[in-house]
């Protein structure tokens, strides 16, 4: 592997993610572009200057907004940092990867999906996201996939230990662990995806980069009640805890944003190109409990 190759340009490196595929892959240097080392991704300058003195071949855009309650608040508002910051920073960042000759590897989400389909989503499936956030992500895809460029779609990432967000599997053994009674719909399919394994697999990708869209998600999905479930199991808490809630209710009240009822995810086509096969979510609790310190 040639120096420059370790050498990686990135975006979102302080995020739940992003953070963990730095601390995972201490060969690689990453080099931050990011409101803590003074570069704002929507300010051209401060960008171009960042691409002008960076030597490597990859650039890796992590960042986004990625708040969806948030984001709901903003819909069609283009001046809102929902849109700003995923599909006017993203346009700079193809813009500057185009001048520089440098590759992009754009991460987007399984939220570009309506959720209608019977059965899993593959990378052939037409995008038809029903909210803003998965609406603004879209169009960060096609503006990545204007250039040469791996446009990796996510899916409910977790990890054991990150303390500026917290992410849904987390939520629930936090207050599982409290006995508090979680509510879980049971008609809303989602492949929660470990974050270990979305770390690992795009250094894959670095490695050996090839265009098109891919799916790098766990390998089992279920419902978020299913999750509960799971989650009493390896943890042992105390089942009875996690009761099952309706989406199709939900979405009956007046106030509720759109949810997509399913969003299992096909990772056939990254296992085969890439050669690594994610967690399925058993697997990935097991080790999250491994992390934690706790007795499997």
């Amino acid at each position: 592997m040639s120096t420059s190759s370790r050498e990686v340009l990135g975006t979102g490196l302080s995020g739940l993610v992003g953070s963990r595929v730095v601390e995972l892959n201490p060969e690689y240097n990453f080099s931050d572009l990011s409101l803590d080392t003074g570069i704002d991704i929507l300010n051209s300058g401060q960008l171009e200057t960042a691409f002008k003195m960076f030597s490597g071949d990859t650039v890796l855009h992590l960042a986004a907004f990625t708040d969806t309650n948030a984001a709901w608040d903003q819909k069609e508002d283009k001046t809102g940092m929902c849109y700003q910051l995923n599909v006017i920073g993203t346009q700079n960042i193809v813009d500057l990867c185009k001048k520089y000759n440098k590759y992009l590897v754009y991460i987007s989400t399984d939220f570009v999906f309506d959720g209608t389909k019977k059965g899993k989503y593959t990378e052939e499936d037409t995008p038809n996201p029903i909210e803003w956030y998965g609406q603004t992500k879209f169009e960060s895809e096609k503006i990545a996939g204007s250039i040469d460029a791996t446009i990796i779609r996510i899916a409910f990432p977790y990890r054991a230990k990150f303390d500026i967000k917290t992410d849904l599997v987390r939520k629930i053994i936090s207050k599982l662990s409290s006995g508090e009674v979680c509510k879980l719909f049971e008609d809303q399919i989602t492949t929660p995806t470990f974050v270990d394994d979305i770390a690992l697999g795009l250094i894959k990708v670095i490695d050996d980069p090839k265009p098109g869209i891919y799916h790098l998600v766990g390998s089992s999905s279920q419902s978020i009640y299913q999750l509960g479930h799971l989650i009493t199991r390896v943890f042992n808490f105390d089942p009875d805890l996690v009761e099952a809630s309706s989406l199709t209710e939900y979405l009956q009240t007046p106030a509720a944003r759109p949810y997509a009822p399913n969003l299992a995810l096909s990772n056939e086509k990254f296992i085969s190109e890439f050669g690594f096969k994610p967690r399925t979510l058993t697997e990935g609790l097991e080790e999250l409990k491994k992390q934690l310190s706790l007795p499997l």
